[in-house]
This record gives C-alpha cells, sequence and structure tokens, in this order.
C-alpha cells in the first residue's frame, strides 16, 4: 500500500549450462530498469553486491591482470635478448653457407623456422604449466563459492599460445630474419655484419600490433593497458637514452681505482650495447618494483578495510542521556568506542534555495537520492577515516561536509547552499568541504556532516562502533542489550571473518603468482648480462695476451657490472614511482605515498643482480685459455 517499507528480494541461481540464459535475463532486466520500469530496483551479484567484497575482487582482478602484463613484457624482453644472441652465434654460420651457394632467403627462413618450433614448444610447455597453476588456484580460491567450478575454456589456451607467438614474432624474430642478409664477405671480414630486410620489419610491425591487441585482451581494462604498455615504451627508450648519455660523456670524466677507469673505458668503447645492457636491466627492474609497489599497497589496502583490531559491533538508536552510562559500561569491560557520532534524519528540500522536486538531475540514482532521508551527523573535528578532497573543516563554522560521491551525483560544489527538513525544522547551510568515504571500511561514515560541536535544536541519538572482547564477546552483549533494551546492538564479526578469509584467499593467489613473475624478471636480468658474453671473451684474452693479469680483469668486470646494475636500478627506481603513482590513482584508486625506498631499493637490487647475474652467466670467461680464443678469433 502506500507509505510501505516493504521491499521484494528474489534470489536467482543456475549451473554452469545454465550460464547463458542467466546473462540474457540480466541482460533484459537492466534494460527494462534503464527505460525506467521498476524504479529503485536494482540487480546484485557476486561483483557487485558487498562493498567490501565487490572492492577487494576489483582490485585483486587488476593486480592479476597487472601481473600478466609485466610478465609478457619481461617475456618479451627475453625473448629479443635470446633472438640477439642466436642471432649473433650463427652469422659466421650463415656466411659460410652463403659461401657454398645457399640462397639468402633459404637461409633467413631456415633459422626463423628453427627459432619458431623451438619457441612454440616454449609456448606449449607454458600452457601446461599454466593448466597446472591454475589447478593451484581454484584449490586456494575454491572456497569462494560453495559450488563446483566448471572446467576451465579454450580461450585462455589461445590467448596464451597467440601471445606467446606474437610476442615471439615481434621481439625474436626480426634479428633472425636479417641473418638473411649476411654478406659472404664475413668469411674474410669479420666486421661485415647485417642488414634489416623488409621480412624483419614486416614481423615486427605484425608481430608488435598483434601484441598489443593481446595485451590489452589480457588487461581487460583499458587504462591499465594503455597506462602500463606506454609507460614501458616510454622508460624503455628514457632508459637508453639515459644510459647512452652518461656512459659516453658522464663516467670517463669521473676518476678512480684503474679497475674503474678501465671498466668505463671498456663501457664507453661500445656504448649502444652497454645502453642496451642498462635498458633491458632496467625495465626488468621495473617490473619487479612496479609489482613490489602495487602489491604493497593492495595488501596494506585490505589490512586497512578489516583490519584485526578493527570493529566488529555497531550500536545505533542510543538516546542522548544513555551515552554517558554507555561509554561507562564498555569502560568497564576493558572496551573503548572506536566510533562515536550523534545521528538525526534529514531530507533534502532544497539547493541553493530551489526546492529539490523542480530540479532535473542527470541520472535516475541522483533523482532517487533526494528523495529519500538522510543519515546526518556534526562533529568538531573531520573524521580521522575520511580524506578530505575540496574544501577544508573548519570547526564551529556551520558549514556542511559533504561526500563526494553525492556531490558528484547531484552536481554540488563548494559554496552551494543546502536546506534540510530535520524534524519539521528548516535548516541551511552552506558547503564547506567535499571528503572521500571509503564505505567498505566497516566504520561509520555519512553522507553529510554539520561541522559544529553541539546541535542541541535537533533531535538525535547515538550511533557507535567497538570491537567486543575476545573471551566475553557474547557476556557483553547480553549485558548491554540488559542495561540498554532501546538500543540495536548488530554484530558483524562473521561478517568481517568472511571478508578477511577471502582476502587470505586471494593474498595467496597473488603471492603465488608474484613469485613467478620475480622468477621471469630474474630470467631477464641473467639474459641482459649475458648479452655481450662473446665479445668479453675475446676482450679478456687480448688484455690476458698484452699482460693483465686474471685479477684485474676480474676487478674490471666486477666495476663494470656494478656500474650497468646501478644506473638501471636507479633509473628503473624513478620511473617506478611515477608509473607506480599513476596506476595507484587511475586505476586501482589507492592513496598513494611516495616511497623514497623505492629508488634506493632498486639501485641495491640492480647492483646485486647485475652482480651475481653476471657471475653466473660470465663465469667462464676469464678461465678460457688464451691461445683458444685468439686462434678461434683468428680463425673467424
Amino acid at each position: 500500500q502506500p507509505a510501505s517499507r516493504i521491499g521484494y528480494r528474489m534470489a536467482l541461481s543456475g549451473e554452469a549450462s545454465q550460464g547463458a540464459a542467466l546473462r540474457e535475463l540480466t541482460a533484459e532486466l537492466e534494460a527494462a530498469l534503464r527505460d525506467g520500469q521498476w524504479r529503485g530496483a536494482r540487480i546484485e551479484t557476486l561483483a557487485s553486491g558487498r562493498p567490501e567484497l565487490r572492492q577487494t575482487l576489483d582490485r585483486g582482478e587488476r593486480f592479476l591482470s597487472l601481473v600478466a602484463l609485466l610478465a609478457a613484457l619481461l617475456s618479451g624482453i627475453a625473448v629479443a635478448l635470446t633472438a640477439r644472441d642466436f642471432a649473433a652465434r650463427h652469422l659466421d654460420e650463415c656466411a659460410l653457407l652463403r659461401v657454398l651457394g645457399q640462397r639468402a632467403a633459404q637461409v633467413g627462413w631456415t633459422y626463423a623456422a628453427e627459432f619458431l618450433l623451438a619457441g612454440l614448444a616454449g609456448s606449449l610447455a607454458g600452457l601446461a604449466l599454466g593448466y597446472l597453476l591454475h589447478i593451484v588456484l581454484l584449490a586456494l580460491l575454491g572456497g569462494l563459492v560453495g559450488v563446483a567450478l566448471p572446467a576451465a575454456g579454450v580461450l585462455p589456451y589461445l590467448l596464451g599460445l597467440g601471445l606467446g607467438l606474437a610476442l615471439l614474432v615481434a621481439f625474436g624474430l626480426p634479428p633472425v630474419l636479417a641473418l638473411a642478409r649476411v654478406p659472404p664477405l664475413r668469411v674474410l671480414r669479420r666486421d661485415a655484419g647485417t642488414a634489416g630486410t623488409w621480412s624483419a620489419w614486416f614481423a615486427l610491425l605484425t608481430g608488435g600490433a598483434g601484441s598489443v591487441a593481446l595485451l590489452m585482451a589480457v588487461a581487460r581494462d583499458a587504462t591499465l593497458g594503455l597506462l602500463t604498455l606506454a609507460g614501458f615504451a616510454l622508460a624503455g627508450a628514457l632508459l637508453v637514452a639515459l644510459a647512452w648519455g652518461v656512459i659516453r660523456f658522464a663516467l670517463p670524466r669521473i676518476g678512480g681505482p684503474q679497475s674503474w677507469r678501465l671498466a668505463t673505458r671498456q663501457l664507453g668503447s661500445r656504448p649502444a650495447l652497454a645502453a642496451a645492457q642498462v635498458a633491458a636491466l632496467g625495465l626488468g627492474l621495473l617490473a619487479l618494483a612496479l609489482l613490489a609497489l602495487v602489491r604493497t599497497d593492495l595488501m596494506e589496502s585490505w589490512r586497512l578495510a578489516t583490519p584485526d583490531r578493527g570493529p566488529d559491533r555497531f550500536v545505533i538508536n542510543l538516546l542522548p542521556d544513555q551515552g554517558e552510562a554507555f561509554r561507562t559500561e564498555l569502560q568497564q569491560a576493558g572496551v573503548q568506542p572506536i566510533d562515536w557520532y550523534p545521528m538525526f534524519r534529514g531530507r533534502l528540500t532544497t539547493i541553493n534555495g530551489e526546492a529539490v522536486t523542480t530540479l532535473r538531475f542527470a541520472t535516475d540514482r541522483a533523482s532517487r537520492l533526494v528523495e529519500r532521508e538522510f543519515n546526518l551527523s556534526h562533529a568538531q573535528e573531520q573524521p580521522a577515516h575520511n580524506r578530505a578532497t575540496d574544501g577544508r573543516w573548519l570547526a564551529d563554522s556551520g558549514s556542511l561536509s559533504v561526500e563526494a560521491g553525492l556531490a558528484e551525483q547531484l552536481g554540488l560544489k563548494l559554496g552551494d547552499r543546502l536546506g534540510f527538513d530535520v524534524a519539521g525544522q528548516q535548516i541551511t547551510a552552506p558547503i564547506g568541504q567535499i571528503r572521500e568515504v571509503d564505505w567498505s571500511s566497516m566504520r561509520v561514515n555519512f553522507f553529510v556532516m554539520f561541522q559544529r560541536a553541539q546541535m542541541p535544536e535537533v533531535p538525535s541519538t547515538w550511533i557507535a562502533t567497538f570491537r567486543a572482547p575476545l573471551r566475553d564477546a557474547a557476556q557483553l552483549d547480553r549485558r548491554l542489550a540488559r542495561a540498554f533494551p532501546n538500543a540495536t546492538l548488530i554484530d558483524v564479526s562473521e561478517q568481517i571473518a568472511q571478508v578477511q578469509r577471502v582476502l587470505g584467499q586471494i593474498a595467496q593467489a597473488v603471492e603465488i603468482l608474484f613469485g613467478f613473475t620475480l622468477a621471469a624478471g630474474l630470467v631477464v636480468l641473467i639474459g641482459a648480462m649475458t648479452a655481450t658474453r662473446e665479445v668479453r671473451i675475446r676482450e679478456a684474452a687480448v688484455w690476458r695476451a698484452m699482460g693483465a693479469s686474471s685479477a684485474l680483469l676480474a676487478r674490471v668486470q666486477r666495476a663494470e657490472l656494478l656500474t650497468i646494475g646501478l644506473l638501471a636500478g636507479a633509473f628503473a627506481g624513478l620511473v617506478a614511482l611515477g608509473l607506480g603513482a599513476l596506476l595507484a590513482y587511475q586505476v586501482f584508486q589507492f592513496d598513494w605515498q611516495p616511497k623514497p625506498w623505492v629508488p634506493l631499493g632498486t639501485l641495491a637490487a640492480g647492483a646485486l643482480l647485475a652482480w651475481v647475474a653476471g657471475y653466473w652467466g660470465l663465469r667462464g670467461v676469464l678461465r678460457r685459455p688464451v691461445l683458444q680464443t685468439l686462434r678461434a678469433a683468428t680463425q673467424d
């Protein structure tokens, strides 16, 4: 009947085979809601029901997409380094084949077929590993829903295989196809190199376009995909330019021990190759730093959403004269209220003197908002768990603090005057602050608050939250119910425990994928440091033939590796701060704070990893006999 507050809910579920029918029904209902039918109704799903779970799942899904993006980009770098090394090791062989009469196209496509077959085998192995990993993740996340999850479809496998081959074509095939242009003269002159071919450029363009398209499909978020891909492209170009400039002009002017001077001279003799090494190493460190930054913020946001010592009891309808007695009861139980606010109901009647009934709003949700009663409050200070986005809190000014989402829906701004009907009284006040509220925080929040310590003219009750003691929670609940029978005590401990279980399961999945991406990053670092292995072997042989000791060459190699690592770490840390801030604000909606430990961490990690990876990849450089190396160079 008119004025009834009764509402209806319909719960729908279905088997996996009925998913299409449920999606079709959902689409029909959403279309009806958009057309104005069943005004005020809404559709809730696992992804859109509880705000705590919705935000958790959304952020977790975006982080997993970021992991996939960064892992794919690291794979592209690794493929490029491997292909370059593969092509460099087959230059002389290709020159000999050309001398023996093989055509250029035949040489190029023979090696390309070999490389593609190896890449296909690697992609298939990756799909098998991905299948095993998805079983582990299902075991971790299976408790999120109480039904058996359907088997994985074929789309993820096609996407993974397509992405692997696209990265191989874009990053790996161009240097391999360039082997077709190795001149026969290289048999006599080792300085005769290769030139780019139209097929190599075609592979680069088509593979690059395919990789970008597939990476955007993996991201499933245009902002995340564009920021990550554009950020890495710009970071790569910036790293190359900065590294080349520092190696070419700055390092030779810095004095130091003999090993340092020789190391900088070595780097300066091949600045382009050294800059490429710094860029590859820096991009690997950038990916790992981004993951560490976002992962830290993600875990912190989940921890703050349901803190271990956060509130698990809500109390409403406490009368004004019961406030002191209630707080005394809590104090005797060893409990302090976490939130303690007066609350009163009010209906928005005017905006800047105009009745809201005559105003037209952009959305139906905005129209529904002005028709409902608001829970209002007042306070001397801004709630500590809210954040001001515009304006400021002026105590006892009589101004209003409005939640940012409500201000956006109603088109409100600072200085606008809002009129409320509170128990028959008309109260009008200007907006002095816009603040951001996290509705998933399990704390007391209000759409509108008066910036006043006292409002005796309005009838109000108290709303409070506290955390019950672990041992005597039920006894305290019964004691409060007897002492304050008019108050309503709401126990949300089970809800919080469920959310915490969900967060724990998702965190485990995040940690597993984070570990896999770290492993991919280490592969890139080792590949970057071994890219100059053959050049270093020949240089070491010449130096030793001219009388340099192995100890001196070892010090020079360590100095060179540490220099490359420090440059890559410093540049990667600075870029990670900027790109991490963009992702935090634009994708994950974190309250991002600058973290000065990031450049320091990447600096130390770059030096350490460069030294370790270089030692592992170049451990045989100084042990190869000089005569053997020089004879091989002469034969070449």
